[in-house]
């Protein structure tokens, strides 16, 4: 059976018509996509991320033992500051993708869904002498993402604050009477975003707060939408395990200046005398289709790629989606076709993101 969101109900009630995907029950509309969709485009949305993973990193050594493993700065960040980051084999393949936030006396990580036991394994893997506890508080706190162009007002009309405008930057605030943690969003829909993070046993006034004030539940078939025209790949289906870093947009997720840490020397190497053989990349199907997971990107009835995620892109009124494409094949503007069945539908390659 698949995990339910903790605020489960209030998406009932909300309306909200679920599907299962990756061991978790969610809601994937609450009525029309289309005016979900728009809401983030023009106002503001809410987004439960009651699913993801968080890991808190205590002792004097978190921010330099941290630093050594990912690929993004961690050790100059201060309080209040953050980044997103991966974390690598040493054949610079990605096994996960983190936001990492900066407080006063910790330094809190958030994962992908299922994966925070896995990720605090892979850093306790390395942790030696080090004063570094890490602790999964997942349980304990609530995530709820405010998404759109009205998010930071909203946020601030709340709260009392609102986050710096930088990526994972974050500012203390109060919720009704509830402590939250307001934390600015990377984008992934292209929208501004302000992530709020408090107890638990508080989500759902947390949830009735927000709701109240406006901010209407957005599911899955609008926010694949938003992140696809937005060219966000999602780990575990964008990005996984058999990615190397490279292949994928990775300007926000790697300092170029830091010291070593896993899987760099891939990535220099292939950034100064190498290249990738595939590439993740848009593609702008015709007609009104929208491909499956896993669908064949061909050229002249050769394979070239495979369908990452798609989506109706309910901005460019067509079905657009995310492929890896052979690197011969990856300049925009290229034909190819998408075999659906017995069928080839036409596409082009596009450049990332579809929409600025």
């Amino acid at each position: 059976m698949a995990n339910r969101l903790p605020l489960h109900e209030r998406h009932v009630a909300a309306g909200a018509k679920f599907e299962s995907l990756s061991d978790w029950e969610l809601p994937v509309a609450y009525g029309n996509p289309a005016e979900e969709y728009a809401l983030v485009r023009r106002g503001v949305g809410l987004l439960d991320r009651g699913h993801f993973g968080l890991l808190e990193l205590t002792g004097r050594d978190r921010a330099a033992f941290l630093h050594a493993l990912v690929s993004n700065e961690v050790k100059a960040l201060g309080p209040g500051q953050g980044c997103a980051a991966t974390l690598l084999d040493i054949h610079g393949k990605v096994q996960v993708v983190l936001f990492v936030w900066v407080a006063d006396d910790r330094i809190l990580v958030v994962t992908p869904p299922a994966m925070a036991q896995k990720t605090a394994e892979a850093l306790d893997h390395y942790l030696f002498s080090e004063k570094v506890a890490i602790r999964d508080v997942s349980g304990e706190t609530a995530l709820l993402v405010l998404a759109g162009p009205k998010a930071p007002e909203t946020s601030e009309r709340l709260t009392g604050a609102r986050p710096p405008e930088s990526q994972w930057s974050q500012a203390a605030g109060k919720l009704g009477e509830t402590p939250v943690r307001l934390v600015s969003g990377g984008r992934e829909t292209g929208e501004a975003e302000v992530w709020i993070a408090g107890p638990a046993s508080e989500a759902p006034r947390m949830w009735d707060a927000l709701v109240g004030a406006g901010a209407r539940p957005v599911g899955l078939a609008a926010f694949d939408a938003l992140r696809i025209e937005a060219g966000t790949p999602l780990f575990g289906h964008d990005v996984d395990e058999s990615v190397l870093l490279p292949e994928i947009p990775f300007a926000n997720l790697v300092s170029e200046t830091k010291g070593c840490y896993p899987g760099q020397e891939v990535v220099v190497r292939i950034r100064d005398r190498g290249h990738v053989n595939r590439m993740l990349r848009g593609l702008l199907l015709d007609g009104d289709e929208v491909p499956p997971h896993g669908a064949e990107v061909v050229a002249d009835d050769t394979s070239v790629g495979q369908v990452t995620s798609a989506a109706w892109a309910f901005g460019l009124e067509r079905p657009i989606a995310l492929a890896f494409v052979r690197r011969q094949h990856a300049e925009p503007g290229t034909r190819v076709s998408i075999r659906l069945g017995g069928r080839a539908v036409a596409a082009s390659v596009s450049a990332l993101p579809f929409i600025r």
